[in-house]
C-alpha cells in the first residue's frame, strides 16, 4: 500500500478536505441521477459504492477521529449499506501507513532521539495501520516488540473533524441534531482518551492484570519507560487477525474455543470489573499458533456506572422483564421512557424496547447459545431496520451510555456470528 507522506493537520486544510469529498459525493449523486434518466430501474449500489470509496479514502488521508468514525460505523452491519461497510472496515488493521521521515520526527519529538538509539532495530515499514496510530516491529534485547505511534495532530484535532464529520453523518444515519450531538459528545470523550497513550498503557496493565486467569487469552507486556504521550512499546504477538484466521478453516472445537475466550473476556469485564474494552473490532484481536486470544489494544474503555448497570441488566437477567411496571421503571432510569411521555408513548415505546432487550437477552437466557444462529441475526438486523424509519426513534432517547455498550455487546455478539461460535453464556453473570 501507498505511504503517506503527510496528513493534513490545521483546521483549515481538513475542513478543505471535507469540502473536496463534499463537492465529489455531490457529482456522484449527479452522475446517478442522470443515469437514471434512461434506466428508472436503476438502484443506488454504483452510487454507495462512488460516494463509500470516496468517503473512506478522504477519511484514511485525515487519519485520527474522522477515520475513526468509520471503523465504528463498519462494524454496525444495520446502519449502512454493505458497500459502505466493506469500504469502511478497512479501517480496523488496514488504512494507508505514514512514510518513515514522519515517524522518525514522531520519535524524536517524543523522546528526542531516533527509533534507531532507542531499539536494537525499527523497522520504519509499518506492520499495520489504522486510525489513530500504526504498529512498527523492533528489537530490544533480544525481544521482538510492537511499537504503536500515534499519527501527527490526531488529538489536537478531535472537536473540529467531529464538527466536519456531522453533515456526512446526518445524510448516512438520519439521526436528528439533539441525537447526534448526545453521540458526538460521549464519542469525543473517548476519542480523546483513545489518543493519551500514557492512559492507555496504565489502563492495558490494570487490564491485564485482573483479566490474567481467563482461560485462553493472553496479553503482550508493556514498557512504560519506553512509552509516551504518543506511543507505545510492548510485546509482539505472532497471530493471525479474525480474517486471516478465518481463512485456515479452522475445526468447530478451535472456533468454540475462541469464542468462549472472547465471550468470557467481554463479561468478565462487564460484570466483575464494570469497565471494559469497548473497541471490539478484529483489528483489536490475534488468534496465536497455541490457540490462544491475543488482546492487543486497550485504549478505549468504558466504565459502567450504578445507576446504568443495575437496571441494564436487571431487564437480561432476572424476572423484571416479565413485570410490566418494573420493565417500565428500569426504562424510565435509563431514559428510554421520559417522564413527560404521555401514555400512548410509554405503550409505545415499552413495547419497542421490549422487543429489542428481549432480542439483545437471548444469549444470556440459555446457557449455551449458538452464534451461527442466521435467524437470530436476521431478527435483529429486522429490527434495526424498522425503527430506523420510525419518526418516534428521530428523537434523542437512552442514556449517553448506551454509545459504548451498544457498540461493545454488538460487536462482540458480531465477531462471535463471524466465528460461528457455539459458547457457554453462564460463566460470568451479571450481578444484581
Amino acid at each position: 500500500m501507498k505511504e503517506q507522506q503527510s496528513i493534513p493537520v490545521s483546521k483549515t486544510h481538513r475542513s478543505a478536505k471535507f469540502v473536496k469529498t463534499g463537492i465529489q459525493i455531490g457529482g456522484n449523486y449527479l452522475k446517478h441521477y442522470s443515469k437514471k434518466l434512461f434506466n428508472p430501474g436503476l438502484n443506488r449500489d454504483e452510487l454507495n459504492e462512488d460516494n463509500a470509496t470516496d468517503i473512506y479514502k478522504s477519511l484514511s488521508e485525515l487519519k485520527g477521529s474522522a477515520l475513526k468514525i468509520a471503523q465504528m460505523l463498519s462494524m454496525d452491519k444495520n446502519i449502512l449499506p454493505k458497500s459502505y461497510v466493506d469500504k469502511f472496515s478497512q479501517s480496523q488493521y488496514n488504512a494507508p501507513p505514514l512514510s518513515g521521515p514522519l515517524i522518525v520526527r514522531t520519535f524524536t519529538k517524543n523522546f528526542g532521539k531516533t527509533p534507531d538509539q532507542i531499539y536494537d532495530k525499527f523497522n520504519l515499514k509499518s506492520n499495520n495501520a489504522a486510525s489513530i496510530g500504526q504498529v512498527h516491529q523492533a528489537e530490544l534485547g533480544g525481544k521482538k516488540l510492537a511499537v504503536k505511534v500515534q499519527y501527527p495532530g490526531v488529538g489536537n484535532s478531535i472537536s473540529s473533524d467531529l464538527n466536519l464529520v456531522k453533515p456526512f453523518a446526518f445524510r448516512l444515519l438520519g439521526m436528528s441534531e439533539k441525537e447526534l450531538n448526545v453521540y458526538i459528545k460521549e464519542v469525543e470523550e473517548r476519542l480523546l482518551e483513545e489518543t493519551d497513550y500514557e492512559l492507555e498503557v496504565k489502563r492495558s496493565i490494570e487490564f491485564s492484570e485482573a483479566c490474567k486467569n481467563i482461560p485462553n487469552i493472553i496479553f503482550p507486556k508493556y514498557y512504560p519507560k519506553l512509552s509516551s504521550k504518543r506511543i507505545i512499546s510492548m510485546d509482539w504477538i505472532d497471530g493471525l487477525h479474525l480474517k486471516e484466521f478465518l481463512n485456515t478453516n479452522p475445526s468447530q472445537e478451535l472456533r468454540n474455543k475462541i469464542g468462549q475466550a472472547l465471550w468470557d473476556f467481554y463479561n468478565f469485564q462487564q460484570h466483575e470489573l464494570r469497565a471494559v474494552h469497548a473497541d471490539p473490532h478484529p483489528g483489536n484481536f490475534l488468534i496465536t499458533g497455541d490457540e490462544k486470544l491475543g488482546v492487543i489494544d486497550f485504549g478505549c474503555i468504558k466504565e459502567l456506572p450504578d445507576d446504568f448497570y443495575q437496571p441494564f441488566f436487571s431487564l437480561v437477567s432476572s424476572d423484571v422483564i416479565l413485570n410490566k411496571s418494573k420493565t417500565i421503571d428500569a426504562f424510565r432510569k435509563l431514559d428510554m421512557i421520559h417522564h413527560d411521555d404521555n401514555e400512548r408513548q410509554v405503550e409505545f415505546y415499552y413495547k419497542s424496547y421490549l422487543e429489542m432487550i428481549k432480542l439483545f437477552a437471548m444469549p444470556y437466557t440459555s446457557k449455551i447459545f449458538n452464534f451461527d444462529n442466521p435467524d437470530f441475526f436476521r431478527e435483529l438486523y429486522n429490527y434495526g431496520e424498522k425503527i430506523s424509519k420510525m419518526p418516534e426513534f428521530k428523537q434523542a432517547r437512552g442514556v449517553k451510555h448506551f454509545i459504548y455498550v451498544n457498540r461493545t455487546n454488538f460487536g462482540l455478539y458480531s465477531i462471535l456470528q463471524d466465528l460461528k461460535a457455539v459458547v457457554n453464556t453462564t460463566t460470568y453473570q451479571p450481578k444484581m
